[in-house]
């Protein structure tokens, strides 16, 4: 039972990705004596491969960030930005602790302390190519046109539900745009897997797009549903887009589209894959930051059935700092399930559970949500500290809820895949 999000990992304030500020005459900075001896890690050998598997589906061109890195003439005036974004922790977007809570995800972009290693390693080497046979083969990747998840499921999706055209202005205020759109569907159908996509231009103002069917944000784009495992969607039903738009010194028109893969006319999946904005009605009625204060909020979902957790969403604004995802168990037992430590604003990352390690929680157990703000002139993305600021869908109000998809359990299949699991654990540890 495998789910998977495939992302799209390029923040929306381009500025703020753009490595391009921190290496100017970089090309004139490395070099040298370095280059002089053979070294021991180049870009052929050790190097690429490394961009290809964690950069490049951002990092080429027609896509949303500044500049592609497939190509060693590419990277190599960007090396000495690379080594500073990827140390830092900025590159590649991922934030969710590396030492609290479940570690394994099927979309894990992040850098291994190995590799961090050995691009730091290159770089301070004078970011040699070495030699070209070493070099991976060119990885094949899916046109902007292309549908990615259609390139892995190998055909085009069963149905295209596109939104009506919005033209944001070259200047202007934030905009939220609802058109109700028909499916076109005549028939109850059940889905697989569901991409949503922006214009290619207009990937450059959207920030994020919601349906019932399925969200684009910057770093999340599309999704398979684990086997036996799907959504319902029903003959004559309507989809409402909920999309926001901003500015950027231009005049662009976007639409979105929805692409939905279903599952044979004959299959029904076991399982309904819901979703739920834990804490978002919480947040709605308590939520308050103070000037010149980090502050903390709280919410409490109960599970009255048994659940299986797909994966984990944290949403918060420009002074969102980092969220938790417990359970607290019937037991009393409280377990942290993940813990995203360093939120970005610009990045809206879906962490997809490893299927053997995907949260199992027996009926009454208790979510437990923490979400940390900082609204002080310590944060750089705050637009101004002394402001108390409130609930609100402006990027400069504030808000926190966490989009989760699940599925819920009979008791039976609880405790079947609670005891499979632990067999493959006893397993493993036997090998």
């Amino acid at each position: 039972m495998r789910h998977t999000t495939f992302g799209n990992r390029f923040g929306r304030h381009g500025s703020t990705s753009v490595l391009g500020m921190l290496v100017v005459g970089a090309f004139l900075v490395l070099g040298g004596a370095a280059q002089a001896q053979a070294p021991d890690v180049t870009f052929a050998k050790d190097v690429a491969s490394i961009l290809q598997e964690k950069c490049e589906a951002c990092h080429r061109t027609g896509q949303m960030a500044p500049m592609s890195l497939t190509t060693y003439a590419e990277v190599r005036p960007w090396a000495r930005a690379i080594r500073t974004k990827v140390v830092a922790g900025d590159m590649p977007p991922w934030h969710m602790s590396k030492t609290t809570g479940i570690q394994k995800f099927v979309n894990d972009i992040s850098l291994t302390t190995e590799q961090i290693d050995t691009i730091v390693r290159w770089v301070d080497a004078g970011a040699p190519l070495g030699n070209p046979d070493d070099l991976p083969p060119t990885r094949e990747w899916p046109s902007g046109e292309r549908w990615r998840v259609g390139s892995l499921l190998g055909r085009d999706p069963d149905l295209i539900v596109t939104s009506t055209p919005w033209t944001q202005p070259a200047e202007g205020q934030d905009q939220w745009w609802q058109p109700v759109v028909d499916s076109g569907m005549t028939e109850d159908r059940w889905i697989k897997a569901v991409e949503v996509r922006p214009t290619i231009e207009g990937r450059r103002i959207v920030h994020h797009g919601n349906s019932a069917l399925a969200e684009f944000a910057v770093g999340k784009a599309g999704e398979i549903y684990p086997d036996d495992t799907g959504r319902l969607l029903k003959a004559g039903e309507k989809v409402r887009f909920d999309i926001h738009y901003h500015s950027v010194g231009e005049e662009i028109t976007d639409y979105l589209s929805i692409g939905v893969w279903f599952y044979p006319k004959d299959v029904v999946p076991k399982y309904v894959v819901k979703h739920s904005p834990m804490g978002v009605f919480q947040a709605m009625d308590t939520f308050d930051l103070p000037p010149h204060t980090v502050t903390k909020h709280h919410a409490f979902i109960p599970l009255e059935t048994a659940t299986r957790i797909l994966s984990y969403q944290p949403h918060m604004h420009v002074r969102g700092k980092s969220m938790s995802l417990e359970a607290i168990y019937p037991t009393g037992r409280v377990e942290m399930l993940s813990y995203v430590e360093n939120f970005n604003f610009n990045w809206h990352v879906n962490y997809v559970y490893a299927d053997d390690v995907a949260p199992l929680l027996p009926a009454g157990t208790m979510i437990k949500l923490t979400a940390w703000h900082d609204n002080t002139a310590g944060n750089r993305a705050n637009p101004d500290p002394t402001q108390w600021v409130g609930w609100g869908q402006r990027s400069y109000d504030d808000m926190y809820h966490a989009h989760v998809r699940y599925i819920e359990l009979t008791e039976e299949d609880y405790k079947q895949m609670v005891q499979d699991r632990r067999r493959a654990a006893t397993t493993n540890n036997d090998q």
